[in-house]
């Protein structure tokens, strides 16, 4: 990238955001701090209304905006790439906001730039997998977004599938994540007095309350380090013929897949998680065809189930 486009560049990122670091500029571009200042300066020297603050950032004085820029042909491209995910893997509401959004976008769009568009639109296709079912809450992403940014309150009907519970709590939003299929939102629960993950498909009824919070929650990235850190995982190993293997190249990832071996016609793989059980019930799919193993007490509850499986057949050939 060329000085002149950097420095464009730079006022764009500038108007971003309120405050920007010089070190956030210098690992964009990769430039050192010196010639971050240098092209600050020219900023400046361009008559741009540049505050900045030692220890704090760059920003830029209220009110100065420049027209709206023109994007390239790939950032364009990238936009419609995004809005292909957006509309299989959020809710309603954000849905329409985007859609907004792209019509914004497209407005400020030179004619060549649309016609690319218009052409590559119907070349582009995001599928849902098989296994990742519709969720039927549709407008709570948006929702939970505006009461995280608001710190207000939010009051949950909620089922936990672990227990087979439903419960009706207070909680405050800390944030949400997209992981293994599902949207979870991650909060501090007033009832258990403690930080909670809820999937959001299992939220029957979300209300957003007057009242607002004003602890002061981890970030989500620290949370997450902080429970991955925690988690009590167990490590598992099974060997699975590959007359099988097939069918479990998808779902080998929701049962914490982490790696595998080819051992001639047989397959030792090895998983981390955190519910024997669950594990244990995935396992019965294709245990005629595959071997445990470790751990002893994964054994233990597979036999268990056969069993129990088995003498209710019984009694209901009888």
């Amino acid at each position: 990238m060329n000085r002149i486009d950097r420095i464009s560049a730079i006022l764009i990122q500038l108007q971003s955001r309120r405050v920007v670091k010089a070190g956030d500029i210098a690992e964009r571009f990769n430039i050192s701090l010196r010639t971050v200042y240098r092209d600050v300066k020219t900023l400046e020297e361009a008559g741009i209304p540049i505050i900045g603050e030692a220890g704090v950032g760059y920003s830029i004085m209220d009110g100065y905006r420049l027209p709206p820029v023109m994007f390239t042909k790939e950032e364009a491209t990238a936009f419609l790439t995004a809005e292909k995910f957006v509309e299989k893997l959020t809710d309603t509401s954000t849905i329409a906001n985007h859609k907004s959004a792209m019509y914004k976008i497209k407005a400020i769009l030179r004619t060549a730039e649309k016609d690319l568009l218009e052409d590559i639109d119907s070349k582009i296709e995001v599928l849902k997998g098989a296994n990742r079912p519709i969720n039927t809450n549709n407008d709570y992403i948006q929702t939970i977004l505006n009461s995280i940014a608001q710190k207000h309150i939010i009051a949950i009907d909620y089922f936990a599938h672990h227990s087979q519970e439903h419960t009706s709590r207070e909680i405050e939003p800390v944030g949400i994540v997209f992981a293994d299929a599902y949207w979870h939102l991650i909060a501090y629960c007033r009832l258990r007095n403690d930080y909670r993950d809820f999937r959001v498909d299992r939220i029957n009824k979300l209300r957003v309350t007057d009242k607002k919070f004003t602890s002061q929650h981890p970030t989500l990235k620290d949370y997450i380090a902080r429970t991955a850190k925690d988690k009590d995982l167990e490590t598992i190993v099974i060997r699975v013929e590959r007359v099988v293997y097939g069918n479990l190249d998808y779902q080998k990832y929701y049962s914490g897949f982490v790696s595998e071996k080819k051992m001639g016609n047989i397959i030792e793989m090895t998983f981390l998680t955190s519910s024997i059980e669950g594990f244990a019930r995935w396992y019965m799919m294709f245990g005629d065809h595959a071997e445990i193993i470790k751990p002893d007490k994964l054994k233990d509850r597979v036999m268990a189930i056969a069993e129990n499986t088995l003498q209710r057949l019984s009694v209901d050939v009888k």
